[in-house]
């Protein structure tokens, strides 16, 4: 099969999956429980792609397994963070926008089938990686790619984990993170993401493969200018008191030193 065969072939396997979750979530009347499946649903693709292309070489098996610690990881952390707490205030305003009435079938389209087509595009440096590989020698394009995963895997996990210290604190409440890694950078967790899938790109340009890395481009503006930065950053700055401070202090994305006071 063609490149472009199993690469359609794995969109059907997406819009499946995200229409079984799509049913559960109408069942349950709540559509947050997508973002429980993104990373899973890397985890399906990625294996689909695995079995799709032939042979079984080191490189084919590094990234099934770097997709599916990532997925695993992201998967069970916002399961953990939304247990018990009923749908997302995001898709309540969306409930509310359109009506009881009609949500149920709005939210295939506006959530889920979107959310699909989304996972599909960026998978295609994984699929790339995949396809392209002949032989079971590494250069050493892999081993930086394998150097970004690793760096955004531990900004993700370790940023994750410093917030979620932080907020079981009772102490904090109303409180802004500036310690650990959100000393650098205000989200940590979101620089991760993106350096993940920057490392999964240059994996496929490892094998030849150059197209593909636009889907780490994507991958980083959805994390900055639409779902992770930009809509946490607006939220923030009306809710936390001294929060424009941090902004002025702290890197939004990539980490560097905080900057210092005019008057320091």
């Amino acid at each position: 099969m063609t490149f472009f065969e199993i690469y359609i072939e794995g969109f059907l396997v997406i819009v499946a999956f995200f229409s079984l979750i799509w049913g559960i979530s109408v069942y349950l009347k709540d559509a947050s429980i997508v973002d429980i499946f993104w990373g899973a649903g890397f985890i399906l693709v990625s294996a689909f792609y695995f079995l799709m292309t032939e042979m079984f070489t080191v490189r084919k098996i590094i990234v099934m397994s770097l997709v599916l610690i990532w997925g695993l990881r992201l998967s069970i952390h916002i399961m953990w963070k939304n247990m018990g707490k009923g749908e997302d205030f995001r898709y309540r305003e969306f409930r509310k926008r359109y009506g009881e009435h009609r949500y149920w079938w709005v939210s295939y389209f506006q959530v889920f089938l979107l959310q699909g087509s989304l996972l599909w595009l960026i998978s295609a440096p994984i699929l790339a990686a995949q396809y392209f590989t002949k032989t079971n020698a590494l250069n050493y394009l892999d081993y930086v790619g394998l150097a970004f995963w690793l760096i955004g895997f531990v900004f993700e996990t370790l940023g994750d984990w410093q917030l979620a210290r932080f907020k079981s604190n009772p102490e904090n409440e109303g409180k802004i993170l500036k310690s650990g890694l959100w000393k650098y950078t205000r989200h940590p967790n979101y620089f991760g993401d993106a350096m993940v899938w920057w490392g999964f790109g240059i994996i496929s340009v490892a094998v030849g493969s150059y197209l593909p890395v636009l889907s780490s481009f994507l991958m980083t503006y959805l994390l900055v200018k639409i779902s992770g930065v930009a809509m946490i950053e607006k939220s923030l700055k009306s809710s936390k008191p001294g929060y424009t401070e941090y902004v002025r202090t702290t890197n939004a994305f990539i980490p560097w030193f905080p900057k210092k006071h005019k008057n320091e």
